[in-house]
């Protein structure tokens, strides 16, 4: 089985020991993503900003596995807060409204007070 493995650049990869995605046997398994903006290693305050952050940083690393978010199958959402998750429904029904993932989302903290979801997808290589 061959293995791919993807990186943003971000620092936590190289620190952590994780790449952003992993491509086998024709799956893209996206790790956890926070919404920081990698170029300026800024995260936004607003949740549906990091929200976006992290679905764009998602969506880079799927299109250089060779697929998209429309490949998605599962995704999995973790806030520290509840309250907050109803404001990023909008922007996920975007995202995948054409892929329709079977989704969890549960509440735990997250690795830094700032962060305020993190998003773990996995995709499927088209054919």
């Amino acid at each position: 089985m061959t293995v791919r493995h993807i990186t943003t650049g971000s620092p936590f990869e190289a620190q952590i020991g994780y790449s952003r995605a992993v491509v086998a046997d024709g799956w893209v398994h996206v790790a956890g993503t926070t919404g920081y903006d990698y170029a300026t290693m800024k995260m936004p305050d607003d949740i549906v900003d990091q929200c976006r952050n992290a679905l764009a940083t998602i969506g880079r690393a799927l299109v250089e596995a060779g697929s998209s978010l429309d490949d998605v199958v599962r995704v999995t959402y973790i806030l520290p807060d509840r309250a907050e998750w109803e404001s990023c429904w909008p922007v996920l029904a975007e995202a995948f409204r054409n892929a329709r993932p079977a989704a969890t989302m549960f509440i735990a903290g997250l690795q830094n007070p700032e962060m305020k979801i993190e998003i773990e997808a996995t995709a499927r290589l088209p054919r």
